[in-house]
């Protein structure tokens, strides 16, 4: 998926401010966060959307939340909390086509979203 920016990020074609990699997983500061802590995190695989899921993938979901706590864990936030927020399709607000989650923290958050 040469066209994928998070792709070109995975493969190091466009730099990034990592704070979390394993061999399945890559989390790193959004460029343009929307609270003090912004760290977006992704599975290394392609997978465009929820809906283009493959048998397995499921595993590599529960990585993916898996290091999302760890990046928690990692930054101080076991007490304060954090929203872990993923966008699906265009209707749901995904501009990028690459399964990903938005872990966000630092600032009040009301309910509901949007």
């Amino acid at each position: 998926m040469e066209e994928c920016l998070f792709c070109r990020i995975i493969n190091k074609e466009i730099p990034s401010t990592n704070v979390y990699e394993d061999e399945d997983v890559l989390a790193f500061n959004d460029i343009n966060p929307v609270a003090p802590v912004h760290v977006l995190v992704i599975p290394k695989k392609h997978i465009s959307t929820f809906f283009a899921m493959e048998p397995g993938d499921e595993l590599l979901i529960g990585k993916v939340h898996k290091a999302a706590v760890q990046v928690a864990q990692k930054l101080g936030l076991n007490e304060k909390g954090f929203r872990l927020v993923s966008n699906c399709q265009r209707g749901g607000g995904q501009l990028v086509f690459h399964i990903h989650y938005h872990l966000i923290a630092g600032r009040p958050f009301g309910w509901p979203p949007g």
